[in-house]
């Protein structure tokens, strides 16, 4: 599935979603080579890439970690939630796969001890929520399984 909502270009967004696969906008940085990105009045809107991930992955506004450790169910661990919450969001979603599965409560524990909610779902629905939730100006992290 196409997003097509209007892109910041100094955050990560989520462009695209299709099973076992994300598309992410990165924004630029310094020496990239990526080309500008002008809108249709000719303003100059910065630099934007994408780049595809086939696996587990975290995107925040401001960071993204490329091969999340955990790449399906049976893999989680309490560990996996404790690296999401060191980012300090104010709400991880959690898209858990093709299917919806919610995992055990004590997984979870390092969210809830930062007072950092959850919200758990399939990884299509927590792709369409984590941009809107960043284009409202939200502190939110997406830790997505691409199974």
């Amino acid at each position: 599935m196409q997003f097509n909502l209007e892109r910041d270009p100094r955050t990560h967004t989520i462009v695209s979603h299709s099973p076992g696969q994300v598309t992410i906008s990165v924004p630029w940085r310094e020496g990239d080579d990526t080309p500008l990105l002008v809108d249709v009045d000719g303003q100059l809107r910065g630099r934007i890439r994408h780049e595809t991930f086939t696996s587990s992955l975290v995107v925040t506004p401001e960071h993204l970690i490329r091969d999340w450790p955990p790449q399906t169910l049976t893999e989680i661990t309490r560990a996996h939630f404790e690296d999401v919450a060191s980012l300090t969001p104010e709400v991880v979603l959690f898209g858990s796969g093709a299917r919806l599965w919610w995992p055990p409560i004590a997984l979870l524990e390092p969210l809830v001890q930062h007072g950092i909610g959850i919200e758990v779902m399939d990884t299509a629905a927590a792709c369409r929520t984590y941009n809107i939730l960043v284009y409202e100006g939200r502190n939110v992290a997406a830790a997505l399984l691409m199974n």
